[in-house]
């Protein structure tokens, strides 16, 4: 078995697993693998990544001239190509769309927050970048901020983006950011994420360090608004300033000592009730009327 076909029975697993796990849809998604050569191999374009042979593949050089293969490459080939050249510690790109984040995405809302210490060993942060249209050079243009400090993030209203060092290394890194957003998501529904302190982050930086992690690791934000994406090149920390947010606003309060904590009905009504509200032109339920 050569390394080539090894290479491409990996890049057919990928597929199937975030086909599997509702990453992509259709024929969504794409991902690649730099060669030992320089040349690239990539998916094509127009095919279901939960359903790719190995000789589906397609290789192109650095410049994305094709040199093999009976499909045509995905229309996203000049965004791996800029990977590479931008980043020579990559070896390869899985870009999907997984549903959590490219919901945090489509919201115009970054997941850098320190909070949650496997993220912050593994990754970092991840960072909103500005839209781009699909398939067009703004895509380069747009990841251009962060390419050589993160090694995941997330595409403005498209989806999420991650490298490694192989294939199975940028798709677990995709894994990953999907399953912060769930965490975030949960946490907001809980009243918001607690985020850990400047010296918090401190420690776990020097723990990677000592467990011998390389590469670029991106800076979390600690004190800022989750819709403001963090700069590649900020290093502050800030001290922790843990924010109001709308679900926190919306929870009911107990008028009185003897009703006891709101319910999770109650709160759920609260929450919604502001949600409708904040809807400009949404006619107000009958119930909701005032008299």
């Amino acid at each position: 078995m050569t390394p080539d076909f090894r290479i491409r029975q990996d890049m057919v697993e990928v597929g199937r697993r975030i086909w599997q796990r509702g990453y992509v849809a259709a024929s969504d998604g794409n991902m690649s693998v730099r060669l030992s050569d320089g040349r690239i191999l990539i998916t094509p374009t127009g095919r279901s990544k939960g359903f790719l042979e190995p000789d589906d593949m397609v290789i192109v050089d650095a410049g994305g001239r094709k040199l093999s293969g009976r499909l045509e490459p995905t229309s996203e080939l000049k965004m791996h190509l800029f990977v590479y050249e931008a980043r020579p510690d990559v070896s390869a790109v899985v870009h999907a769309h997984p549903p959590k984040a490219t919901g945090f995405a489509v919201a115009g809302v970054h997941l850098a927050q320190c909070v949650l210490p496997e993220v912050i060993l593994t990754l970092g942060g991840v960072p909103l970048t500005e839209y781009a249209t699909p398939s067009t050079p703004e895509v380069p243009a747009s990841i251009e901020q962060y390419i050589r400090s993160y090694n995941a993030m997330l595409l403005r209203s498209h989806g999420a983006l991650t490298f490694g060092k192989d294939v199975m290394e940028a798709y677990y890194r995709m894994e990953t950011v999907e399953h912060f957003a769930e965490i975030t998501l949960t946490a907001r529904a809980l009243g918001g994420a607690s985020p850990l302190s400047n010296e918090e982050v401190q420690k776990l930086l020097r723990a990677r360090e000592n467990l011998g992690l390389r590469g670029p690791v991106g800076t979390c934000i600690i004190d800022e608004p989750p819709e403001a994406a963090p700069g590649p090149s900020s290093t502050r920390q800030p001290e922790v300033t843990p924010e109001r947010t709308e679900i926190e606003e919306a929870r009911p309060q107990a008028t009185t000592a003897t009703e006891g904590p709101a319910s999770d009905d109650d709160i759920v009504e609260a929450v919604l009730a502001r949600l409708r509200a904040s809807v400009p032109g949404r006619p107000q339920d009958e119930g909701s009327k005032s008299e």
